[in-house]
């Protein structure tokens, strides 16, 4: 199942110095299958990362070992999401 996993900047500062170890940890997950897509609002307040994660447990545990989430430079939300077999008929 997907994952949306909500990362809002909290302490610029720190994000600016978590965001190399932040990268190559989602690069790390993408490689190993468990990251579907992850990328930067262009707001500049954070971003998203799309985890696929066999439980809620699995998918939380990733978003909180997030070294922008362990530094405190951002918090997340995680939220399990269902894609759509598009196009729909109706």
């Amino acid at each position: 199942m997907k994952y949306l996993a909500m990362l809002t900047i909290v302490d610029p500062e720190k994000n600016q110095e978590s965001r190399p170890a932040h990268l190559k940890y989602a690069s790390d997950l993408y490689l190993q299958g468990k990251v579907f897509a992850a990328g930067p609002f262009p707001d500049g307040k954070g971003g998203l990362v799309i985890y696929d994660c066999e439980s809620d447990e699995e998918a939380t545990r990733l978003a909180n070992a997030d070294p922008a989430v362990t530094s405190g430079a951002r918090t997340v939300e995680v939220r399990a999401w269902r894609t759509l077999d598009l196009p729909v008929e109706l």
